[in-house]
């Protein structure tokens, strides 16, 4: 069950855009899973996210801080924007963060969550971002391929294509 797409993303305006556009599709209590090398553009993807949904404060990486919340400033959902690279476990720890902010209610984006946010959800969209290798290379930046899967029920008749 579920959706998949394979977008070719030339530029950081690009992935900022889909994560406005992939902002558009998520509703409250949302899982969108990233992976990705440092620096393939995780933290654009999430800014852009954090700009679809109008939330408040500038989407960071938040590596010093486990989780950072957004407010919305429309009365839409929160953007929890987790680190989980130095989570030791499992999400169960987020529930220890002490977020003043009801998860069933938010947005959460969680960044190095392989392994330990499946349990969380069954519906969970998971966003994978690589160097798109062989392309040829711009100036500064190289094209990435990002790799969306919709999972569960909830993304089932999500066309995730459409943001290609």
């Amino acid at each position: 069950m579920g959706s998949h797409a394979t977008l070719t993303v030339p530029t950081p305006e690009r992935m900022g855009r889909l994560g406005r556009e992939l902002a558009a599709l998520l509703r409250p209590g949302d899982l969108v899973l990233l992976s990705g090398e440092l620096g393939a553009g995780k933290t654009t993807l999430t800014r852009g996210l954090g700009e679809g949904l109008q939330v408040r404060g500038a989407v960071t990486s938040p590596t010093f801080v486990i989780a950072r919340v957004h407010p919305s400033l429309v009365g839409g959902p929160a953007l929890v924007h987790v680190d989980a690279y130095r989570l030791g476990g499992d999400l169960d720890e987020m529930e220890d963060l002490d977020l003043d902010v009801s998860l069933p209610e938010s947005v959460i984006v969680v960044e190095w969550g392989e392994g330990k946010v499946e349990r969380l959800s069954e519906d969970r969209l998971e966003v994978r971002i690589e160097r798109a290798i062989g392309e040829t290379a711009g100036e500064d930046h190289d094209p990435r391929r990002v790799v969306l899967t919709g999972l569960g029920e909830r993304w089932a008749g999500v066309e995730l294509a459409k943001l290609a």
